[in-house]
């Protein structure tokens, strides 16, 4: 392939268990004119037999690379690639049936715009919908301003990993991935590319955010203290640079250093750490209406939570039939 439009960057490590799924959903876009970069942490599984066994199926660029660094990885992926426009794609994620279709028409559009993004769905262990999880972005597909998408962004990062397509050219111009950051990397990244200029968001849900309880960053925030500075630090270096009215931008910086402690509180809940619920109610309703009105629209808080929270009864319940069938 001498120049593909698309570059997908595929970090894993470990991941028989969803991988098939995630390139499956590549291959059935039915787009030749893409490659598939993929960048393995020294998995122990089967992962690579089963990179292996989509060489037919899809143009696949691997290499070899054990740093315990997803985003490190990302980054050396990211300097191979080849594609004008670039994206990522865990391996325990999938992309839904025609998103490159939708996206190259996207790009025909706005040619002069290099971030675009997308809604897109919380699925569980066995791949089922639980939830939609959208961006407070205007819902028709039109240009976003960086002032806008900045607002936004820097009260929670709304955007799914699996969302975005950018250009290689604007990804490497702002950096790539910041490599100390394990958990908000993401985060920091859709904020350098807002700061380079506007995006277009389609509220079509493209692709799947797989909810378990082995993804990386669900293990290691367990420890709140690392987790708290990893939001911390990407709220205070992009919210030093955004350049808006003081009033302005006293009210995003209230909802969201709320929102780093609803956070933080939430990742406590998940790994039956002791959180002060109170104080966090009290901290909520100092906010005031415009505050509740920032915080409730932009965490898509509702959204996330009840996902997560259906996923785990259902789990519960499908858990609690196993073992009555095992003990009946």
């Amino acid at each position: 392939m001498d120049s593909p439009w698309l570059s997908v960057l595929i970090p894993t490590y470990n991941g028989e268990l969803y991988l098939p799924v995630a390139l499956e959903s590549i291959v059935m876009q039915g787009d030749k004119d893409i490659e598939c970069i993929v960048v393995d942490d020294g998995s122990t599984d089967g992962t690579l037999s089963i990179v292996a066994a989509y060489q037919n199926w899809l143009h696949l660029v691997v290499h070899q690379r054990k740093q315990g660094n997803w985003v490190a990885n990302t980054n050396y992926a990211l300097r191979l690639a080849t594609g004008e426009y670039v994206c990522f794609l865990h391996q325990d994620d999938l992309w839904l049936p025609g998103r490159l279709d939708i996206l190259k028409s996207l790009i025909n559009e706005f040619p002069d715009v290099g971030f675009f993004l997308h809604a897109a769905i919380f699925i569980d262990e066995e791949g089922h919908a639980q939830g939609l999880w959208r961006c407070p972005l205007p819902p028709a597909p039109a240009i976003i301003s960086s002032d806008m998408l900045i607002e936004r962004l820097l009260v929670q990062n709304f955007i799914a990993i699996s969302a975005p397509v950018f250009r290689r050219d604007l990804a490497i111009a702002v950096g790539g991935m910041d490599e100390t950051l394990w958990y908000t990397a993401d985060w920091d990244f859709w904020l350098k590319l807002a700061a380079a200029g506007p995006a277009v968001y389609d509220p079509r849900p493209l692709s799947g955010f797989r909810v378990h309880s082995g993804s990386q960053t669900v293990r290691r925030s367990a420890s709140l203290k690392e987790f708290r500075e990893q939001l911390e630090i990407v709220f205070h270096r992009h919210f030093s640079r955004w350049q808006s009215e003081p009033s302005r931008k006293s009210r995003v910086r209230r909802a969201a250093l709320f929102s780093i402690e609803a956070n933080t509180a939430l990742a406590g809940m998940i790994h039956r750490q002791a959180f002060n619920l109170l104080t966090l109610v009290v901290r909520f309703l100092a906010l005031g209406p415009d505050g509740w009105s920032r915080y409730l629209t932009n965490s898509r808080i509702w959204e996330r939570m009840s996902a997560r929270l259906r996923i785990f009864v259902l789990g519960r319940i499908a858990w609690k039939t196993r073992y009555a069938r095992g003990h009946g």
